[in-house]
């Protein structure tokens, strides 16, 4: 992912993995206390069923990685290079676009919360004099896409300095917000008055455009980093009482936060979905008898607690995409191994299940032999028609579907996307995203 992208790539996902069982923290103790019941929306109907499934892309802007090549560029030059990447999608027989359009406490569009964001014009809430967002929706929607808008709820900014935020952030208007962790900095999930702003500031753009889904990546709490805490001790003091841990706490807030949007989402803008795509392993099998036969060094349940599991489990979420961004045959992470740990996850649940595919290995140097092979995506999703829970896929990025280093994007689309997309939301009897 270029220079900065999502933590599964950021940090290479495959450095996460420490080779060893039970890494991250303990599990709960079986006695422990449970935390207080979460308010939920209303029942909802099942999920609809697909005919082509999901063939998406994700579409990154933190760091400029995917679009805009650069900051600065003139409005023109801007829309072209989004057009293009939207044209890009269409060639390759995909129906859906992930738009990053909140990579940092910032906007896309002209926002009634948060400043327009620097990876437009080169400077925090300077107007690009063109709304990205409203433009993406109507150009996809003109070429039979779905955009789905992908928001990072927590991430504040890439570096930890907040004299460098505009002087109207609201970061800055409430530094007791903010934490500064790992050369970053992150507003405190366990506040009650940033979880409520935050949900204000992406519904902002829910609510002004008619976007097909609303999207959560991976960051939550952040990816833990080595001998640094992250300092939410005083909120939990505040706010932790009743729960057996802080990690409980903590999960609890992150259960509230995606409840809480979705409800929200629902009684907004009712046909869009609201979907999650998180690191690959919820728990390591040695940790937790539930969980996938890997040895991860990270856990979304223990260090990011976000208990994706569960989220699937109770139909919290309309889609999820877990990155399995590890080759087929991989020790610490095999493919072969999480894909049928999470059909099974997904099995009788409302909760459609995507794939998270990581094209941006395919042909890179730097990767292990697997990658080299321009087949390796291909089988990916040969195995994956074995599994009916399989709705279809999404590839890690807009810019290497345009670039194709290897041929894995155009092989991909040779023997499975041969026939053109329809919308990943028909009703009637999916094929696991292959045509």
């Amino acid at each position: 992912m270029g220079r900065v992208s999502r933590r599964a790539f950021a940090v290479a996902a495959l450095s996460a993995f420490s080779m060893a069982p039970g890494a991250s923290a303990a599990p709960v103790p079986s006695g422990a206390q449970a935390p207080p019941a979460v308010p939920g929306p209303a029942a909802q109907p099942p999920a609809r069923r697909a005919v082509t499934g999901m063939r998406g892309m994700w579409l990154a802007t933190v760091a400029n990685r995917d679009w805009p090549t650069r900051a600065g560029l003139r409005a023109a030059e801007q829309r072209a290079e989004l057009v293009e990447h939207l044209d890009t999608a269409v060639r390759h027989r995909l129906n859906t676009v992930i738009f990053q359009v909140r990579p940092a406490a910032d906007a896309l569009w002209p926002s009634a919360y948060e400043p327009w964001s620097q990876y437009l014009s080169g400077s925090q809430g300077r107007d690009p004099g063109w709304d990205p967002l409203g433009t993406a929706v109507k150009e996809a929607h003109a070429r039979g896409l779905e955009l789905h808008a992908w928001f990072n709820p927590y991430r504040v900014a890439t570096h930890d300095d907040p004299a460098r935020l505009v002087p109207t952030h609201p970061a800055r208007k409430h530094p007791d917000w903010v934490v500064p962790y790992g050369g970053k900095l992150y507003y405190d999930p366990g506040l009650p008055e940033v979880r409520a702003f935050v949900q204000d500031a992406m519904m902002d753009a829910v609510e002004k455009y008619a976007v097909d889904g609303v999207h959560f990546d991976d960051y939550f709490y952040p990816y833990p980093v080595a001998g640094e805490s992250f300092d939410d001790g005083a909120t939990y003091r505040t706010h932790g009482s009743g729960f057996a841990d802080q990690a409980a706490w903590r999960r609890h807030n992150i259960d509230l936060l995606v409840r809480e949007t979705a409800a929200r989402v629902k009684e907004v803008r009712p046909a869009a979905r609201f979907g999650v795509s998180p690191f690959g392993v919820w728990r390591n099998a040695a940790t937790d008898a539930k969980g996938s036969d890997t040895r991860a060094g990270v856990q979304t349940y223990d260090d990011l607690h976000a208990d994706t599991r569960t989220w699937v489990r109770e139909g919290w979420i309309d889609y999820i995409v877990p990155q399995l961004y590890w080759h087929i045959g991989l020790a610490a992470a095999d493919y072969a191994k999480l894909l049928p740990w999470w059909a099974e996850v997904a099995r009788g649940s409302r909760t459609q299940l995507y794939v998270g595919e990581a094209l941006y290995k395919a042909g890179d140097p730097a990767q292990p032999a697997a990658w080299q092979d321009p087949a390796e995506l291909s089988r990916h999703l040969t195995l994956a028609r074995r599994y009916p829970e399989v709705r279809g896929h999404v590839f890690f990025a807009a810019k290497d579907v345009a670039r194709d280093r290897s041929g894995a994007m155009a092989r991909v689309s040779a023997d499975h996307y041969a026939q053109p997309a329809g919308t990943s939301r028909q009703d009637g009897r999916r094929t696991s995203g292959v045509g």
